[in-house]
């Protein structure tokens, strides 16, 4: 279960964020799509990785009554947050000359620091204490939005409801949160 909703919490939550409008920028600049997934790949791996190691750490520091208040406090904040458009730096939008693969990778590692996402990750990590699931989970999430996105770019652009897709994934944050606040989320197997 903590795979599955990892996954598409993921998915959901980076539609229109600001990892997305890099992974179009760079697809227009490079045209070059299998180093700039690749690159992405192995950021996320990379950037999620150590937010999992973090969630798992937060889960054995915290008492579990503590953890299930600043998860389900979390989760509420990450709802949220979700809610807000997001946009591409200036300082996000800087490649360095170094190839495609680099490029796309310090690039990418750099704009996922404190994204959503990686929040989400080191919050879902701590929630299910399972970190195997958790990353290969966000992996996929971050991976099933951002392909795309190098392969079709403005042609899908325009089309996506981001507003509506970031309620959606604000109802998920914010039931999550419900539910780890009252206790539910262990019974109903999340």
């Amino acid at each position: 279960m903590s795979f599955l909703l990892s996954t598409g919490v993921v998915a959901l939550a980076e539609i229109g964020d600001k990892t997305q409008l890099l992974s179009f920028m760079l697809a227009a600049k490079f045209r070059r799509p299998l180093p700039i997934v690749l690159g992405i790949l192995a950021a996320t791996v990379l950037n999620h990785g150590a937010a999992g190691m973090l969630g798992s750490w937060l889960s054995e520091l915290m008492s579990p009554g503590v953890l299930r208040w600043v998860l389900g406090l979390s989760f509420i904040a990450m709802a949220g947050w979700m809610l807000v458009p997001d946009k591409l730096d200036e300082e996000d939008a800087r490649l360095p000359r170094r190839g495609v693969f680099v490029a796309t990778f310090v690039a990418f590692f750099l704009a996922e620091m404190g994204d959503k996402t990686q929040v989400a990750t080191v919050a879902l990590a701590a929630q299910y204490q399972d970190f195997w699931a958790v990353v290969l989970g966000t992996t996929l999430g971050m991976m099933l939005a951002n392909v795309p996105a190098v392969y079709l770019g403005d042609r899908v652009a325009h089309r996506m409801p981001v507003r509506a897709i970031h309620a959606v994934a604000a109802l998920l944050f914010a039931a999550l949160g419900m539910a780890t606040l009252l206790g539910l989320g262990a019974r109903w197997g999340f």
